[in-house]
């Protein structure tokens, strides 16, 4: 069987299964629980964007099924790279592949892709897993990476995934995480304000003026594909409003106000 390795274990969030226990013990705290069909979720390193993802997942009614979609940072694998089957292994345990749901998906868009190239060093979704495994140790995962497709490839795609859950009687039992850092290496103040306008059409649950406003303003939300994609998906399967949980940028940690990176969490519901 194909087990995809922990790759970022150590250097993105500890490798040692205890003392990571301890910080996701510290970022998961008890809050309000929401039936959320979907999420945003930063994937810094723990020590900048934890707490943001954790007040994300605190708040997350635990599911069977978490469909990953992720920004393809490595420039390997399809445009829509989905690793079809196999394991994914973290430092607290692995997690399956949902063939049913990756296969029906591959059957139905011929632009969706059975490669793992593209899962290999990607960071972007494994930074994710062991919070859901503090919500689920026994869920079913669906990864997807995304190159920068056109907002038509996105809802598309939406499409075909909602349409997939549906048939399969799953969207009850389903959150769709779409990870995502906000604006990368600019002063804090300026930040704050193009992030604020991305923000803007997430808020309003506009994934085509999300699509718009982050292009024409050279926005570089790295996974703005992604939450085009769940917001499309999201519609589909129901979801009414967006809440915005918490937006940070990492110079709240390293006190470097010059060049930081954006950080949002969100829950759609």
């Amino acid at each position: 069987m194909l087990v995809r390795k922990a790759v970022v274990a150590g250097y993105f969030y500890p490798s040692n299964s205890k003392r990571l226990l301890s910080e996701l013990n510290e970022y998961m705290t008890d809050e309000e629980k929401f039936d959320a069909k979907g999420a945003i979720c930063p994937h810094a390193g723990y020590i900048y964007s934890g707490a943001t993802a954790g007040a994300v997942y605190s708040r997350l009614i635990p599911k069977d099924l978490y469909v990953l979609l992720g920004p393809n940072h490595t420039g390997y694998g399809a445009d829509i790279s989905l690793m079809s089957e196999g394991e994914w292994e973290i430092p607290l345990g692995r997690f399956r592949v949902d063939e049913t749901v990756a296969k029906k998906i591959i059957e139905k868009l011929s632009g969706v892709r059975s490669d793992i190239k593209a899962h290999l060093y990607e960071h972007s979704l494994e930074v994710q897993l062991p919070f859901i495994y503090k919500l689920n140790p026994n869920a079913k995962i669906v990864p997807v990476v995304l190159k920068t497709i056109s907002i038509n490839d996105c809802s598309m795609f939406a499409q075909v995934l909602a349409e997939t859950l549906l048939e399969l009687n799953l969207q009850q039992k389903v959150t769709v995480i779409a990870s995502t850092d906000m604006s990368h290496y600019l002063p804090d103040d300026l930040a704050r304000k193009v992030d604020t306008l991305a923000i803007e059409k997430i808020q309003k649950f506009d994934p085509q003026g999300l699509y718009a406003t982050v292009v024409e303003n050279n926005i570089s939300m790295c996974g703005f594909i992604p939450t085009v994609t769940m917001l499309f998906a999201t519609r589909i399967l129901g979801a009414k409003e967006v809440k915005i949980i918490k937006y940070t940028t990492s110079a709240e940690v390293s006190r470097d106000y010059d060049k930081v990176v954006g950080y949002l969490g969100a829950l759609v519901i």
